[in-house]
């Protein structure tokens, strides 16, 4: 097992290297499943946390992203990344293990606090983890399979989280049902698990090679304004952070407005996000192959103004009086929510380490997470402090006729959040074209391209005649089109018909 950087890797090397990426990416996503979101929750109420608590809890990820810059110093003075990311990922992993044991080893000893200070310690190590495997990761995957090789890598870890995240819920119901005084046991078993996952996860960085960086030199301050001092770079933070303030404006809560608006039961909520990240798994090759052959940024153009329809479709969602057609909706919305969004964040990713410079990479990649990690905890903030104005604000818009109406705008409470988050995700889209990313291609030969795919792919599985037929409306459409633009040509003021 070599721990120093590699003058020169040979494919053979590369290739097995990559396999291990993917591995530490599955073990790393297992841990994830098993310690954060949906059951550290859960475990945090089963503990009597406060509301405050709960947002301590929430806040964490996104808080300790300034010590990313504690990752730019010790790059800089020890230039290995593959200790550093294996040291502190190691680090990281021992608080889980410690929460897991705890119960076993010391009666009464795992609280709220302690649990708070334990994850505080794994996510600061972790980010400094993080930026170090930023920068490597940056040097080690070669340029012209990065979307395809993270959109590979992401696809499986989304596929295990799914699976997990079903098999273990079932698991801590069943518990609670039949064994409700061991539940607390339960979530602690799945910290331990987690940890030893994590653990894993480190051996497999340890066997991955590292090319050999350039030195930075600088101090940690002077590096980090580097990254504002280019131009390109900075219009790249500048419409990620306000996409991201964007989307945490509205998309944290699209669950509570489903469960207290629309009355959806926990269940078809839970449902409805599969649905989404399923459609996300299915998608994520292709955005993988086109992030390749096109460009990061023709991507997101493509993705972005899908994402956007769906957060404000959100808004209108309940004015059908239907359940049945609002659920119908609400699977649809989900779906393209689901194709979009895992393009947007692939591409997201990739433009971000293929932007930064060679030498500086995780200078530059450090401040990208920091300003869309602030302008992502700010965002459901400002919408905590808002919520209570809008709430006893309604908007309502339909039309009377014959004893009957129809609602065609009905705003109140959360559905004023999907619009302002949508009309403000649709101007950072006017950020985005301020960027320049090489081989970009225009969106509408992207487009051409897939519709072109799709055609060949049913041609092949469903026969010529058939598609042909289908193709053939919108064929004559635009043909009809074309004629009447002519016409309207040839009898325009000043020309003879």
């Amino acid at each position: 097992m070599n721990l120093r950087p590699s003058d020169k890797i040979s494919n053979h090397e590369l290739n097995k290297g990559l396999n291990y990426v993917i591995a530490d990416g599955l073990s790393a996503e297992a841990m994830v499943v098993f310690t954060s979101g949906t059951f550290l929750t859960a475990m945090a109420i089963h503990m009597g946390a406060t509301n405050f608590q709960l947002g301590l809890f929430a806040a964490l990820p996104t808080f300790t992203t300034i010590f990313q810059l504690a990752s730019i110093w010790l790059v800089q003075k020890w230039n290995n990344r593959k200790v550093i990311t294996s040291a502190f990922n190691l680090l990281a992993r021992l608080p889980l293990i410690a929460i897991g044991l705890m119960p076993l080893l010391f009666t009464g000893t795992t609280t709220i606090q302690v649990l708070l200070v334990l994850l505080f310690f794994q996510h600061i190590f972790g980010d400094i983890a993080g930026a170090s495997w930023n920068s490597w990761m940056k040097d080690f995957v070669p340029g012209e399979r990065l979307g395809s090789f993270f959109s590979k890598r992401s696809r499986m870890a989304q596929t295990l989280n799914v699976t997990l995240s079903l098999a273990t819920a079932m698991g801590i119901d069943y518990v609670k049902a039949h064994y409700p005084a061991q539940e607390i046991t339960a979530y602690t078993t799945l910290f331990l698990a987690g940890g030893i996952l994590g653990m894993l996860s480190v051996f497999l960085l340890l066997r991955t090679p590292e090319p050999k960086p350039m030195p930075m030199n600088g101090k940690v301050f002077a590096l980090f304004s580097r990254s504002l001092k280019d131009k390109n770079f900075r219009n790249l933070l500048a419409f990620n952070s306000l996409w991201a303030f964007a989307l945490n404006l509205a998309t944290p809560f699209f669950s509570v407005f489903m469960l207290k608006s629309i009355g959806l039961p926990l269940f078809y909520v839970i449902g409805l996000a599969i649905i989404s990240q399923l459609s996300s798994i299915t998608f994520l090759k292709l955005w993988g192959n086109y992030s390749d052959r096109f460009s990061n940024k023709t991507i997101i153009n493509i993705c972005a103004p899908l994402y956007i329809a769906c957060i404000l479709a959100f808004a209108f969602t309940a004015l059908p009086s239907s359940k049945l057609t609002i659920a119908a909706i609400l699977i649809v919305i989900h779906i393209v929510s689901g194709l979009s969004t895992a393009g947007i964040n692939l591409a997201l990713s990739n433009i971000g380490i293929k932007l930064a410079p060679k030498n500086e990479a995780i200078v530059f990649l450090t401040a990208k997470n920091m300003f869309v990690a602030f302008c992502s905890t700010i965002a459901p903030v400002v919408g905590g402090l808002l919520a209570d104005f809008f709430s006893n604000h309604h908007l309502l818009y339909q039309i009377n006729f014959a004893g009957s109406s129809i609602r065609l705008l009905d705003l109140q409470g959360w559905n004023y959040f999907f619009i302002i988050g949508g009309v403000l995700a649709l101007a950072s889209l006017k950020l985005l074209n301020k960027v320049s990313e090489q081989g970009e291609t225009h969106r509408g030969k992207v487009r051409m391209h897939m519709r072109a795919a799709l055609r060949n792919k049913m041609r092949k599985n469903f026969g010529r005649e058939l598609t042909d037929n289908l193709y053939a409306p919108s064929i004559a459409v635009r043909k009809n089109v074309l004629k009447m633009m002519q016409l309207a040509y040839s009898m325009r003021p000043g020309k003879a018909a």
